[in-house]
């Protein structure tokens, strides 16, 4: 049995700014409060099922009632998952996008299938340490080993892929990560306690998860083969005009969209290629995956999450903000903003360069010819995409002539694809932050806008900052805030981990079409 939040035990590390003991736990149960679905998990010693904060059955007994940081932990310690509250597909732990310690990147990683596919050593590799210190730091801290968490992530992939495709049993459990029929088979019945077929007939019976999932199934089943249909849920409040907004309005012709109310990308993934088309709705995002390849519904669910920041706290990051009496009328106006982020962190730094010192729509036209000429084509009849965003390999060759950008400009774009195509410059999940920051700054081109935009919207950070940005230093002077640089960073210092999202209400005083969702 562990020892997380168990009375008398030592703190849940994880969940410290969460609770700090198991009274505060019991009460989260009691309560259903569903903010803290992801942080911690219920397993119930008199059932042997572990459940949500939020389960709607009848709390057990505090007695009967211990704790674990993760799915993975319960299922290791012989607990099953409720086939009510479908506690395996809660909303991700916030901690993992705001932290950059090596623990949060392992479990980015994970969430990717780094794992399933390169291995323990290749998930130790990727962040420099050696395989028995990733396994001793992730035991210590959420119960279970990176080889049981990988496990937890297939079973429910697994799931989401009975529950939502008419493929073969046998094709799921391959495309979900396992290595062998039984091995497939004996999870999914030891984790949901029934057989891959059962789980079938229960969805095809219309059978519903009580709350939104990582990856659960729409009513509705998706009758076009490859193309997989689910829910993406997230913690309330979230406001979807910014988050769309901003994707829709730096949106590059061929490679994203909007259209029939939904945003729509092509995806690059490692076995083959993806379209996604993603709509928001009021407690849940709705989320439409054609993929030429199964086995890349973990990484591409992750990828999809990381961009529209679900797995956010905004309760948190609104209390904090809301302390600052010049921000609070922006964040009661309009709370539950995220920040917009991306599915290819090279990508975005590409585009970034693209649009130093140029409009939005000049951005666009530069990315657009760089897709056209370089970026693999591929079909779409649903819509009007057209081709893969070019990987830095592809760009590698460029011509500096042949660029419509200035010459300094040109140097930067050239440097920055060459430092990414040879692996000078990894750009990523696993990336630390500051040493990022620091290999960037050192590139020829990268000032402070250019590296803190690539922290914000391509490596996650939660606390990058924009005192530079012309739309953030106009909103701060209409709000009375300082508008230099210097003296809006020591401003900010208050809102601290959480700058990024600050930026987001900054923008948001501009009437400008990324702070608007598309019609």
């Amino acid at each position: 049995m562990s020892d997380f939040c168990q009375p008398g035990g030592p703190v849940c590390r994880m969940l410290e700014v969460m609770y700090t003991d198991t009274e505060r736990c019991v009460r989260a149960v009691r309560s259903k409060d569903a903010r803290f679905d992801g942080w911690f998990f219920t397993a119930v010693l008199t059932t042997r099922i572990y459940c949500r904060p939020s389960c709607p059955v009848v709390p057990p007994k505090a007695e009967n009632m211990t704790f674990y940081p993760s799915a993975a932990a319960c299922q290791q310690a012989g607990f099953r998952a409720c086939k009510r509250c479908r506690p395996d597909t809660s909303p991700g732990s916030p901690e993992w996008n705001a932290r950059a310690d090596a623990v949060a990147r392992a479990m980015r990683l994970i969430q990717d299938g780094v794992v399933d596919r390169e291995g323990v050593p290749g998930l130790a590799g990727r962040l420099g340490y050696s395989a028995r210190q990733i396994e001793r730091q992730l035991l210590a801290e959420l119960g279970a080993g990176p080889l049981a968490l990988a496990r937890a992530q297939r079973a429910q992939t697994a799931r989401v892929l009975i529950e939502t495709t008419a493929l073969p049993m046998a094709e799921v459990a391959f495309a979900a990560g396992f290595a062998s029929i039984r091995a497939f088979n004996d999870t999914v019945r030891e984790v949901f306690a029934l057989s891959p077929s059962e789980l079938r007939t229960r969805a095809s019976h219309g059978a519903r998860a009580t709350h939104g999932a990582r990856g659960t199934r729409v009513p509705e089943q998706a009758g076009t083969r490859g193309v997989i249909s689910l829910r993406l849920p997230f913690r309330a409040p979230l406001n979807p005009d910014n988050l769309f907004g901003h994707l829709v309005a730096t949106a590059v012709p061929g490679v994203e969209e909007w259209r029939d109310g939904a945003y729509r990308r092509t995806l690059s993934l490692p076995y083959g290629h993806g379209i996604v088309a993603l709509s928001p709705r009021p407690d849940h995002i709705a989320c439409r995956l054609s993929l030429t390849d199964p086995r890349d519904l973990t990484l591409a669910i992750s990828s999809c999450r990381r961009m529209l920041d679900l797995d956010a706290d905004p309760v948190a990051v609104d209390e904090q903000l809301r302390a600052d009496p010049q921000l609070a009328p922006l964040v009661d106006k309009a709370p539950g903003r995220r920040v917009p982020r991306t599915v290819d962190a090279a990508e975005f730094a590409v585009r970034a360069v693209l649009g130093q010192q140029v409009s939005t729509a000049a951005a666009r036209t530069h990315a657009a010819r760089l897709v056209t000429a370089h970026g693999v084509p591929v079909d779409d009849p649903e819509g009007g995409l057209t081709h893969l965003f070019p990987a830095p390999e592809a760009l590698a060759g460029l011509d500096p002539e042949a660029l419509a950008l200035p010459r300094t400009r040109r140097t930067t774009l050239i440097t920055l694809v060459a430092a990414l195509a040879d692996g000078s410059l990894r750009l990523g999940a696993d990336s630390d932050w500051e040493l990022a920051r620091e290999q960037l700054t050192a590139l020829p081109g990268f000032g402070p806008w250019t590296v803190e935009a690539i922290a914000m919207r391509a490596l996650g950070d939660p606390d990058a900052f924009l005192p530079t940005d012309l739309g953030v230093r106009r909103a701060a002077d209409r709000l009375g805030l300082p508008s230099t640089p210097a003296a809006l960073t020591k401003r900010a210092a208050a809102w601290r981990p959480w700058r990024a999202y600050a930026v987001q209400y900054l923008w948001a005083t501009d009437d400008h079409p990324i702070n608007r969702l598309p019609v």
